[in-house]
């Protein structure tokens, strides 16, 4: 859990790197250094990790496994998926083997985390990152997973997937946004769905500019605002000079994303990005958040992302939604501030 002693403890650290982190490159500075995994066919392996919190009960990972069934995949499961340590599906080490396990094996070609919830982070400083590194595949999941996505693009570069983790939804639309990049190796332009409301204006997946609007080119990088923020000064943050950042939220009040986007504007983490996108904050409304100016979370946003002078912009079709975008984790894409499109410019895959 966070305190307000540990946040400011990260925030020291994290501003001891920002000259790193600060200054601005040109977006093609590290054209290729990015490896692409293998894409999925037919028939392929599927390894299932808990890397966060515990399932409540088996039924929910025999769902998962007739999803993936239903997608031409096989499944298997990692050795401790199903314990249970606490509020964790098993103890650190435990569940940093399976991972490690999955890496290993020929078998698998790519990695579905069963659920979030909080853990990930953890497991960091046990993996075998030489042992990652060497063996690039697919890790598909969003919210806590963005502890992995986010150290794999740091210490092993090569590209992931944000999207449904193996419990989500998967309705239509999220199945055909992942088969497109994990299968196709397709380069699609994202548009959020219409939003099918009896009105004359919709206003449902809405996307609006946060400040500047136009186009930006860059690596798209991001996940999660908290377990993102809470990485912050440690070892496991890729560098986003000239990246695209992506973030979402749930269940966070306003002032907490104005804190949290203050920490990673202090430790150096915006100050040198092409462009932004900020996804569905889901329930990010606080019961207190008059005491705090009345700010909205479209004020917050535009107070961080919208002065910097770069193409931003919010409401795209990611997050802690029903379904979501797949988004490749550390390829090149275009987004268009104006127009509320993510364009890929590189396949995710091999």
């Amino acid at each position: 859990m966070w305190t307000r002693r540990s946040t400011m403890a990260a925030l020291g650290a994290a501003m001891a790197m920002s000259g790193r982190a600060g200054a601005t490159t040109s977006p093609n500075a590290d054209v290729g250094r990015f490896r692409k995994p293998p894409r999925l066919r037919p028939g392929d392996t599927i390894g299932l990790i808990e890397p966060a919190s515990a399932s409540d009960e088996a039924f929910q990972l025999t769902l998962v496994e007739e999803a993936i069934a239903a997608m031409g995949l096989k499944s298997k499961r990692g050795a401790s998926v199903l314990g249970r340590h606490g509020y964790l599906a098993n103890t650190d080490e435990k569940r940093a083997a399976d991972i490690n396990a999955m890496f290993a094996d020929p078998e698998v070609r790519a990695i579905f985390a069963v659920r979030g919830g909080w853990g990930s982070a953890r497991l960091l400083p046990y993996l075998d990152w030489r042992l990652i590194s060497a063996n690039p595949k697919l890790v598909i999941g969003f919210s806590d997973i963005t502890a992995l996505h986010m150290a794999i693009a740091a210490r092993a570069q090569f590209t992931t997937i944000h999207g449904p983790n193996g419990g989500s939804a998967w309705g239509k639309a999220s199945v055909d946004h992942f088969r497109a990049l994990a299968f196709d190796g397709a380069t699609p332009t994202l548009v959020n769905p219409e939003g099918g409301e009896d009105r004359l204006a919709q206003r449902r997946w809405r996307t609006q500019p946060l400040g500047k609007g136009g186009k930006a080119r860059g690596r798209l990088l991001g996940g999660n605002l908290t377990v993102l923020t809470a990485l912050a000064g440690t070892p496991w943050l890729p560098d986003f000079r000239g990246a695209i950042l992506f973030l979402e939220d749930v269940d966070e009040a306003e002032y907490r994303i104005d804190r949290m986007l203050t920490q990673l504007g202090q430790a150096g983490v915006l100050g040198g990005l092409a462009g932004a996108v900020f996804g569905q904050c889901t329930n990010c409304v606080g019961s207190s958040s008059g005491n705090y100016g009345g700010f909205t979370l479209g004020d917050v946003l535009r107070h961080h992302l919208g002065r910097l002078g770069i193409p931003a912009y919010q409401g795209a079709w990611f997050g802690h939604i029903t379904d979501q975008f797949s988004l490749p984790v550390g390829a090149w894409a275009e987004i268009d501030a104006d127009a509320g499109t993510i364009r890929m410019l590189e396949p995710a895959v091999a």
